[in-house]
């Protein structure tokens, strides 16, 4: 009977381990082939987008500072006009006259002068033989004075003049692109009043990113950076909402000296290249500012990135050969391809890189690498 027991005991046993050898073959058999990649490091500067607003290099307003009626307009609304170029004249009738009288005055003026000047010499020599009085020189010296007086005011009236003539005649005071009038020729302004602005001039060679830092962890981030000179602040690239024929990037050109204590945020500026005349004041944009720089930022391929309700995931392989939803948290895209992870996964650990839709959480799969 105990020779009996035992041999039923190990022919139980041996069919019990075919039994599980003949499963783990047939699982193993089974198990779909999937393409996997191991997350790694790179050293990287780590970027972060805040939205701003673009603004002109410099912005003026075409104004009229003397009354009249608006004679001419010499460009069509939009035009990119020349510096000096004449935009507007305004009728310069009344100010010629006023110029012409006023030169007239210093001309009679300068005359006044030189005969005081030449009675004061006079008096002086006859004061000398006693053939004039003291009262009378001294009324002479007070002729002159007065003559000088009246020379200076009516230099000063003439340089008015002609400054207000020239008033009448708009121009472009530096390179640029023009609005709309805001008055059609023959309407009457009153400039002398105050003045009334006729258009606005752009220019826009250059155009200011204007945008700020939010967050304070950034700021000591953004300062160290600067000071080190390891990250390029002369090509931080900028996006705009709507596709553009061209790339652009921006330089940073200002930082505020002090956070806004309203709003806890910094102000900064970066100027852009406009060279093709796409980029107009007004617009919305985004800056990628670059404000970590990360020796050992992890990266795996985007497209093996997926997203659901919880957020995006990773389906990582472990040990086993089993997958694993992985639940991640990303960074910026990089070298178009390729994602930061900055939790979620190590470095070194295998995620499946294709065929996503074929796996699922707990299956055991053939990695390729």
């Amino acid at each position: 009977m105990t020779t009996a027991r035992f041999l039923s005991l190990g022919m139980l046993v041996g069919c019990a381990l075919c039994s599980c050898q003949d499963k783990k073959e047939t699982t193993d058999s089974t198990a779909p082939e999937i393409d996997v990649e191991r997350a790694y490091t790179d050293s990287l500067v780590i970027h972060k987008t805040y939205p701003g607003l673009l603004t002109a290099n410099m912005t003026v307003d075409l104004v009229a500072r003397v009354n009249g009626y608006l004679r001419s307009m010499n460009y069509k609304s939009g035009d990119f006009v020349k510096k000096g170029s004449v935009l507007f004249t305004i009728e310069d009738g009344s100010y010629r006259d006023a110029l012409t009288k006023a030169e007239s005055d210093v001309a009679t003026a300068k005359s006044n002068l030189e005969y005081a000047e030449t009675r004061y010499k006079a008096m002086e020599e006859a004061l000398k033989g006693d053939a004039v009085s003291k009262m009378e020189v001294e009324e002479a010296k007070n002729t002159l004075e007065e003559c000088r007086a009246t020379l200076s005011s009516a230099i000063a009236a003439q340089q008015t003049a002609a400054t207000q003539l020239s008033y009448c005649t708009i121009t472009a005071p530096f390179d640029g692109h023009v609005t709309t009038n805001a008055y059609s020729v023959g309407t009457y302004v009153g400039g002398e009043g105050g003045a009334v602005t006729l258009a606005t001039i752009y220019d826009d060679h250059t155009v200011t990113a204007n945008f700020s830092i939010d967050d304070a962890p950034n700021l000591g981030k953004l300062k160290k950076n600067m000071d080190s000179g390891k990250v390029d602040f002369n090509n931080m690239p900028v996006s705009f909402s709507e596709p553009l024929n061209h790339k652009y990037t921006g330089k940073l050109s200002y930082m505020a000296p002090q956070v806004d204590i309203t709003t806890g945020t910094m102000k900064l500026q970066a100027v852009i290249d406009n060279p093709y005349g796409e980029l107009k004041p007004g617009m919305y944009v985004e800056v990628d500012l670059p404000v970590e720089d990360d020796p050992h930022a992890v990266i795996v391929r985007d497209a093996s990135i997926a997203t659901d309700q919880l957020g995006k995931y990773l389906y990582v392989v472990n040990d086993s050969d089993k997958v694993v939803y992985t639940p991640i948290t990303t960074g910026e895209l990089v070298r178009d391809s390729l994602r930061i992870v900055t939790t979620g996964i190590n470095p070194g650990e295998r995620y499946v890189s294709k065929a996503l839709l074929k796996v699922r959480d707990g299956m055991t799969v053939k990695p390729i690498e």
